[in-house]
C-alpha cells in the first residue's frame, strides 16, 4: 500500500462518547483510515469509535505532545489529519478537503495545511475573545515535521525546508459546555503551564522567598516572571476583551476574558511560588480529557490572537 495515497484521520480521546460520533461523522467522506488514540477511557468511547470504522488503540497519556507524536506514528498513512475528539470539520472544509485530496495534495510539494478553528462556548461559536481564527497546521506529511510545543499546547512544526500552506473552513471545536468549564481548564492550564516553565528554566522552589530573588543563581528569571505575574494577565484581558472583540459577546466574553486574565497570571505564580514536586507531575496535570488547548494558544500558526500559553 502507497503510504502517500492516502489520509489517515487521527483523533485523541479520552472519554469523549458525547463528542467521539459527531467528529468520526465529519470525516468520513475524507478519511482513508480513521484511527482513535484512546487513553483508556471510562465510557463508551473506544466501543463507539469501533462501531463506526474507526481502528481503536488504547495507550496510555504521557502528555499532549508524548501523546500526539506517538499516536501519528501509529498511522497507516504518511499524511495525517490531527483532530481532538471534540472537534469536527465545518462542511466547507470537509469540501474543500475532498477537492483538494481528488487534485492529488498529498503528492504536491506542500507538506502542511492550516486551518481557522471556530471554539464555541456551548453550542455559541465565538469569534471574539482572542478565540478566532486560532489557525492550527492540523494536515501534514508525518515525515516532514513532529508535535511539539510545551505542555498543554502543543503545536505541529514542519520542518523549514518545506512549504506550508492553508485551506477555507473551520474546525468547529466545542471545547466548553459552560463558564464553570472555562475556568476550571484556566486553572488547570495555568498550573500546567507554571509547571513547564518551572521545568524548562530548572527552576527550584528551595530556600526563602526572598532567596529567589536576591542569590546568586537565576535571580534575573525570577524578576523577569514577576513581571510577567504583574502584567501577562492584564495585558491579555485588555487586549482579547477591548481589541480582540470580547465585549461583544456580553456575559461571556467578559467571563472568558476574565479566566484568560487569570490563566496568565496563575501560570507566572505558580512558576515563581510552586513546589517541585509538582514539577515532576506537570504531564499527570494535563489530564487526557482535553488533548490539545482547549484554550486557543499561541501556538497558532500564523496568528496568536488566542494567547493562552
Amino acid at each position: 500500500m502507497d503510504p502517500k495515497a492516502g489520509i489517515s484521520v487521527v483523533i485523541i480521546a479520552y472519554n469523549e462518547a458525547n463528542n467521539i460520533g459527531r467528529c468520526i461523522d465529519s470525516v468520513g467522506d475524507i478519511a482513508s483510515e480513521i484511527l482513535v488514540v484512546d487513553s483508556f477511557s471510562t465510557d463508551n468511547t473506544p466501543a463507539i469509535a469501533a462501531s463506526q470504522g474507526a481502528r481503536v488503540i488504547q495507550h496510555a497519556f504521557e502528555g499532549h505532545i508524548q501523546q500526539k507524536n506517538w499516536a501519528k506514528d501509529q498511522a497507516t498513512f504518511d499524511w495525517v489529519l490531527s483532530l481532538d475528539a471534540d472537534e469536527c470539520l465545518s462542511p466547507t472544509l470537509s469540501e474543500n478537503l475532498k477537492i483538494a485530496i481528488q487534485h492529488g495534495l498529498t503528492y504536491g510539494k506542500t507538506k502542511g495545511y492550516a486551518f481557522s478553528r471556530l471554539n464555541h462556548l456551548g453550542q455559541r461559536a465565538i469569534r471574539g475573545c482572542g478565540w478566532y481564527p486560532d489557525r492550527k497546521m492540523r494536515l501534514w506529511d508525518r515525515t516532514s515535521g513532529t508535535w511539539a510545543g510545551k505542555n498543554p499546547h502543543d503545536k505541529f512544526v514542519i520542518d523549514s525546508q518545506f512549504n506550508t500552506s492553508s485551506m477555507e473552513g473551520d474546525i468547529l471545536h466545542y471545547t466548553y459546555p459552560n463558564l464553570d468549564a472555562v475556568k476550571k481548564q484556566a486553572i488547570k492550564f495555568g498550573k500546567i503551564g507554571g509547571a513547564a516553565l518551572r521545568e524548562f528554566w530548572h527552576i527550584e522552589a528551595s530556600g526563602m522567598v526572598w532567596q529567589r530573588f536576591f542569590g546568586p543563581r537565576q535571580s534575573g528569571m525570577y524578576w523577569i516572571f514577576f513581571f510577567k505575574l504583574l502584567t501577562a494577565g492584564l495585558s491579555r484581558f485588555v487586549r482579547n476583551y477591548f481589541i480582540k472583540g470580547g465585549w461583544k459577546y456580553g456575559k461571556d466574553g467578559l467571563v472568558i476574558c476574565y479566566w484568560q486574565m487569570a490563566e496568565a497570571t496563575l501560570k507566572y505564580a505558580f512558576a515563581l511560588f510552586g513546589n517541585n514536586n509538582n514539577n515532576s507531575n506537570s504531564n499527570n496535570l494535563a489530564s487526557p480529557r482535553k488533548s490539545s488547548s482547549p484554550m486557543p494558544s499561541t501556538d497558532s500558526v500564523d496568528d496568536r490572537s488566542g494567547d493562552q500559553t
